[in-house]
């Protein structure tokens, strides 16, 4: 097929992720003749270099567009559709309900699946609540996605004063909702799915914070994903657990049922608190998750024995299928 791997360049930037180059030359390595174009804000830019390229397939690796970090992706699909161009992930409707997630709350609670208590903190309006909360909160941008605007010394807050410092920060700073959940303490746990109808079901990564030191909230914020500087960056580690049979398949049972409450499309990671009760909370639904080489979603493909090139073309393979049903 002709493949165009479509990614966001930063500003400041003049080379794509790596991630761009990892998913073209896996999808080389399978016979198929592939583009890659990078966008920063043109939007006619965009539609002519597409026409121009003519793709089968878009590999969507696109996370913002312009100054939009929030609606930027979603707009992208719906001009993907307007052209009619089949493309991997998320549509706008679904990308919708990731980025929103107060929103993904109330479509998980429907379903009946387990998720903490929240409440919404608009700007300028009144806050909205998923039931009576209990100290520690984790606050959050209820839009942002990539960790922004967490900071594990900030975003975990204990009284109420700490509560509204952290909310005014994320609306000055991020011009977005803050989310306030209940802090879940537990084993922190990532599943990967992969496709549509039938999806499969990759085994369990585990976060390790055995190496944070004492007194440092077990999160995976801003630094721990990024800052290969910081304590939390080396203090955490994706692992493989050991788990027994049944614990492993109600956590695979829980992701699959979170990935399919919020219409995730193609492949997707789903995070999860699992409590010393054995009770599984869903803390995050990842549509269009990253696909890097390392990543804790292509660590969890290999563990169910599907190495790095058979998974990028298994996602392409799943675009193109539900466009066709």
């Amino acid at each position: 097929m002709k493949i165009t791997a479509l990614a966001y360049l930063e500003p400041d930037a003049t080379e794509p992720d790596v991630v761009v180059q990892q998913v073209a030359d896996a999808l080389r390595g399978a016979g198929h003749s592939v583009s890659t174009l990078t966008v920063r804000d043109d939007v006619c830019q965009l539609v002519h270099d597409l026409r121009e390229q003519r793709p089968e397939l878009v590999f969507n690796l696109l996370e913002s567009f312009g100054d939009d970090i929030i609606g930027g992706q979603m707009g992208i699909c719906g001009l993907l559709d307007l052209l009619q161009i089949s493309y991997t992930g998320g549509g706008p409707g679904e990308l919708y309900l990731q980025e929103d997630k107060a929103l993904a709350k109330k479509l998980l609670s429907y379903e009946g699946v387990l998720y903490p208590g929240f409440a919404s903190f608009a700007a300028n309006a009144d806050f909205e609540t998923g039931g009576k909360l209990r100290m520690p909160l984790f606050v959050k941008p209820a839009r942002s996605d990539a960790s922004i605007g967490i900071d594990a010394e900030k975003s975990l807050v204990h009284n109420t004063q700490e509560l509204l410092q952290q909310v005014n920060e994320i609306h000055e700073k991020y011009g977005d909702s803050a989310l306030a959940e209940e802090y879940i303490e537990g084993r922190e746990l990532y599943i990967g799915v992969l496709g549509n109808q039938e999806p499969l079901v990759f085994p369990p990564v585990e976060i390790d914070f055995g190496e944070l030191p004492d007194g440092m909230a077990k999160v995976m914020d801003n630094k721990a994903k990024f800052d290969t500087s910081s304590e939390q960056y080396k203090g955490t580690k994706a692992v493989i657990p050991e788990l027994t049979a049944e614990l492993k398949a109600k956590l695979q049972k829980v992701a699959l049922d979170a990935y399919r409450a919020l219409r995730v499309r193609d492949y997707g990671r789903i995070d999860l608190r699992l409590t010393e009760r054995g009770e599984i909370y869903v803390i995050e639904v990842n549509a269009n998750c990253y696909l890097e080489r390392s990543s804790e979603y292509a660590m969890a493909a290999a563990a169910a024995e599907i190495d790095y090139p058979t998974l990028i073309g298994r996602i392409a393979e799943a675009a193109l299928k539900r466009r066709k049903m």
